[in-house]
């Protein structure tokens, strides 16, 4: 019995953990509480980035741009997609002229060799992408792999 409890408790508080994290994000301008969305992608496959590209194009459609910041973190094989002459390199242009911030893992960069002249113009850089996405889970942001 004392054993549920104590699960109940820890439950409760990560909940309330959560709804305090959640409350720290900024006010978008319409008044509303600002979100904040982090998409992983480390898939080097064109189809992937284009659903993440949709995801993030839908959700500031439907919340409102001015109501969401969205990080697109790469690393890993994804890393490919935002190299020059990447065939998803338009959509991720006209993402980053939306507001969509693009987010290279220079981890990945230095296991492939690669060096910002190699990237896509534009975009921004990490240390780490794993840190990344941890780090804005911690602030409260919501994540999402498609």
């Amino acid at each position: 019995m004392n054993r549920r409890l104590f699960v109940q408790a820890g439950a409760t508080t990560a909940f309330a953990t959560f709804l305090i994290a959640s409350n720290a994000q900024s006010t978008g301008a319409t008044g509303t509480k600002r979100q904040g969305i982090v998409i992983q992608v480390s898939d080097n496959d064109p189809a992937k980035w284009n659903l993440a590209l949709n995801n993030a194009k839908n959700l500031q459609d439907d919340v409102g741009a001015a109501n969401v910041d969205i990080e697109i973190v790469a690393y890993g094989p994804g890393i490919g997609m935002l190299k020059l002459e990447s065939p998803a390199g338009a959509r991720i242009a006209d993402a980053m002229k939306a507001n969509v911030k693009v987010l290279a893992c220079e981890n990945t960069m230095r296991g492939q060799k690669l060096t910002k002249d190699d990237m896509l113009p534009g975009i921004s850089y990490v240390p780490a992408g794993v840190t990344e996405i941890m780090k804005k889970q911690g602030e409260g942001w919501a994540y999402l792999r498609p």
